[in-house]
């Protein structure tokens, strides 16, 4: 790159400064040759991309966001599935807890304690511990963020554990509370402490939007401690607060309701007009047809099944309405789009099963419960579950119904259901046979808990010990212990089938010789 006159003006005063001038001017010109993205022209001049922090920007537009997916959820049956699908596979039946401080009578206990506690844990009182799970984890797509707020009781309310969680949607955060207070700041209604840690949440009173609460105690807002709350949102940038997860596609839901109105309304009105009567007289070409009541007044609507007439028709034409072409390749592909942007995979969006295999859905799937797998054990858990753990023990022992105020934990997400049955059973059998798996983590990844699993399968066999019962390997037969086996033609096919007998034989023949 050349130099200017201003380079040369310089250069006569102070010639390193021009120098490092040029010099500086030649590397920034190479770095924005360098990236495509980062060059400027025709093509980019509307291209808007501020340098703002994560929290301007949710500050400027996190409330219009919140709303506008709530409305799209209520109306756009699209939305509404795509959050129901991230539900349903992040949390399912729920997240379940289970004890493991190595002590077997105190996880006992502790399990047992909590799963009374997850009855009446609920301070509205209607939903249970997994219930409200799925109400939390709907808030935080739909809306971007929800706050769980802990409740402690009085002993005299006579709960299993004093405590109960309160559900807070984001909007009763205080979101104009932003600036300097004492040597902290406020971020949009969250304290932080010098040192960046989360002190306390400004907390509404009521909820902002209800015409009651409004009434009754205004836009006031009081600091709740933050060890009372848990926040829960997905946290893409070093943000405070969170956003929808379909912020990316708002528009397209939107583009694509309007199309869909759009092209039925101009199908309606096609069918309605069913023949327009004109004339044969060229002075009456150019007056518009019209139709008129009994009392003589212009009807400016269509209705099914209209004829217009036209002043002194003579000649009737009937109106063709035209196919629409292109409407399922465009809807198919605005789908497309907004299965990318929940990350939902379109198959799960739609139910639209007709272009897929098994291998291309497994492929689909694996890659889903892999990011499913990473929002439950990196979000959900760390920011929910493992504060209502704490909580929940501290509640405890301080009511003197544990002896410690820290218990570890393990948690146990749903279980994906196999696209094949049996090839993952069989999996699971050779990773147990082989090691590389126990049999307590197979149990564990069905949704279940293993140590009440073993119970179960052990009372079992003991009650059928005791009736006398043995189960063959073919399920479909049950022997008592010590009697002749008698096989029904009509039951078992390996009565009249003597492949089978014969098979049967040489089992019995090896498991002799072994």
């Amino acid at each position: 790159m050349s130099a200017n006159w201003f380079d040369h003006a310089i250069a006569s005063v102070a010639p390193r400064m021009a120098a490092r001038r040029v010099m500086a001017r030649q590397a920034f010109e190479t770095l924005t040759r360098g990236y495509d993205g980062a060059a400027r022209g025709r093509r980019t001049e509307g291209w808007r991309a501020p340098g703002s922090s994560a929290d301007t920007e949710i500050g400027v537009a996190g409330a219009l966001l919140r709303d506008r997916m709530r409305d799209l959820v209520r109306n756009n049956p699209h939305a509404a599935k795509a959050v129901a699908v991230l539900v349903n596979n992040i949390i399912g039946a729920g997240i379940m807890p289970r004890a493991a401080s190595g002590d077997d009578k105190l996880d006992r206990k502790v399990d047992a304690l909590f799963e009374r506690w997850t009855a009446e844990c609920d301070a509205d009182g209607q939903l249970d511990f997994y219930g409200l799970q799925t109400l939390i984890c709907r808030e935080m797509v739909e809306a971007g963020e929800v706050m769980v707020r802990r409740r402690l009781r009085r002993a005299s309310d006579g709960l299993p554990v004093p405590l109960q969680l309160q559900v807070l949607e984001a909007d009763f955060l205080d979101a104009t509370k932003s600036g300097a207070i004492g040597a902290g700041r406020l971020v949009q209604g969250i304290e932080f402490d010098p040192v960046g840690k989360r002190r306390a949440y400004w907390l509404h009173a009521e909820h902002p939007g209800d015409a009651y609460g409004a009434l009754q105690n205004g836009l006031q807002s009081r600091p709740v401690p933050a060890t009372e709350i848990a926040h829960i949102y997905e946290k893409q940038r070093t943000q405070a607060r969170g956003v929808p997860w379909g912020a990316p596609v708002i528009r397209a839901l939107r583009d694509l309701d309007d199309y869909e109105v759009a092209e039925l309304v101009r199908k309606k009105t096609e069918a309605c007009v069913t023949a327009i009567v004109f004339s044969d007289d060229e002075a009456q070409q150019g007056i518009a047809p019209s139709v008129v009541d009994a009392d003589g007044n212009r009807v400016e609507q269509f209705e099914p099944g209209l004829i217009a007439y036209a002043r002194g028709g003579k000649d009737i034409r009937f109106n063709q309405p035209s196919a629409t072409g292109g409407y399922g390749e465009y809807k198919r592909a605005s789908l497309h789009t907004i299965s990318a942007g929940f990350r939902v995979p379109y198959e799960l969006l739609t139910g639209d099963l007709s272009q897929v295999n098994y291998s291309s859905i497994r492929a689909g799937l694996v890659e889903f419960r892999r990011q499913i797998d990473a929002v439950q054990w990196q979000l959900f858990i760390p920011m929910f579950c493992a504060p209502v753990w704490r909580w929940f023990t501290e509640a405890a022992w301080a009511a003197g119904q544990i002896p410690s105020p820290i218990v570890p934990v393990e948690w146990s997400p749903p279980k994906f259901e196999a696209v094949d049955p049996q090839k993952d059973a069989m999996a699971n059998l050779l990773s147990i046979r082989s090691g590389t798996m126990t049999l307590a983590e197979v149990i564990a990844r069905q949704g279940r808990n293993p140590d009440a699993v073993l119970a179960e399968i052990a009372a079992t066999n003991a009650k059928l010990d005791a009736l006398g019962l043995v189960l063959d390997s073919d399920p479909r037969r049950v022997t008592k212990t010590g009697s002749a086996q008698t096989s029904d033609p009509a039951t078992d096919p390996a009565a009249d089938d003597p492949s089978a007998e014969a098979d049967e034989t040489d089992t019995a023949q090896a498991d002799q010789q072994d």
